[in-house]
């Protein structure tokens, strides 16, 4: 397997096909970089490089038990961009990923960056406050925290049979096979390792992040997303970040890079291109 070794003595496991200018991908919770499968295969087949790395404690990474937050994930990817030496790479962030995409540019700035987006992200909060009164309750997420204490393994399928892909909405056909794919990816999680990351993609604020995005930016969100609601995510970065494209996909829900996998390749082939 390929992987490097971080400062702290973590392993994180990536997979870098084809030849070109780079694509790094970012994947969400509690997934790993299988997960954005369809879109490397689609992207390096036209020519691109494409990298996606298990974050640590998930998938196939050392499940470290700590250094489970948001600083130490872009940390983490900053480490690997330098030691792959990426240049122009364009950074693209799925739900929680979009964070540790926005926390990366934070504190590492945007030198080797050409593009970025942001899919079905977090950013720019989750949780409600009194700041942030279009976030979820904090109840939400001491319910997910709940299940997973009590039976991950049962919380995994629930989500993916549910609500992530939409399959809880009238008349939509669930695929078994992506929510086999879920439920697989969440078990390869360290138990320790997600339930931390749940803290991590609800309660950090990434809105000083956002604001030094200087490159192009493509937020792309779906109107039905039941996971991270759009209001309080995708159109309040949008209103962040500086020149934003913001893309809306009407109906879709958070797992839209299974759903609408053909349409997401091909807007992402667009922006990269533009």
């Amino acid at each position: 397997m390929s992987t490097i070794t971080t400062r702290d003595g973590s392993e994180i496991y990536y997979k870098d096909w084809g030849r070109g200018q780079p694509i790094v991908f970012s994947h969400g919770w509690p997934l790993n970089a299988d997960s954005w499968e369809s879109q490397m295969l689609f992207l390096a087949a036209r020519g691109y490089r494409v990298i996606a790395h298990d974050r640590r404690g998930h998938g196939r990474s050392s499940q470290p038990w700590d250094g489970n937050e948001m600083n130490t994930y872009a940390d983490d990817l900053a480490e690997l961009i330098e030691t792959l030496d990426l240049k122009d790479a364009v950074l693209l962030g799925f739900s929680t990923g979009g964070g540790e995409v926005a926390r990366y540019i934070g504190r590492h700035g945007t030198k080797r960056v050409a593009k970025l987006g942001l899919i079905s992200s977090v950013p720019p909060l989750m949780l409600k406050t009194k700041a942030n009164p279009g976030g979820l309750p904090r109840e939400v997420f001491d319910s997910i925290r709940a299940g997973a204490l009590a039976d991950r393994s049962q919380l995994y399928k629930d989500i993916a049979s549910g609500p992530f892909y939409g399959y809880n909405r009238p008349g939509v056909k669930p695929s078994q096979g992506l929510i086999d794919a879920f439920w697989m990816q969440g078990m390869m999680a360290g138990h320790k390792s997600a339930y931390d990351c749940i803290e991590a993609f609800s309660e950090t604020d990434f809105t000083e992040d956002l604001k030094k995005f200087d490159v192009p930016t493509l937020v792309l969100h779906g109107d039905d997303d039941q996971i991270v609601p759009i209001g309080a995510a995708a159109l309040a970065s949008a209103n962040l970040i500086k020149d934003a494209r913001l893309l809306v996909y009407r109906g879709a829900p958070h797992g839209l890079t299974d759903t609408h996998k053909d349409q997401l390749n091909a807007d992402l082939l667009a922006f990269i291109e533009s």
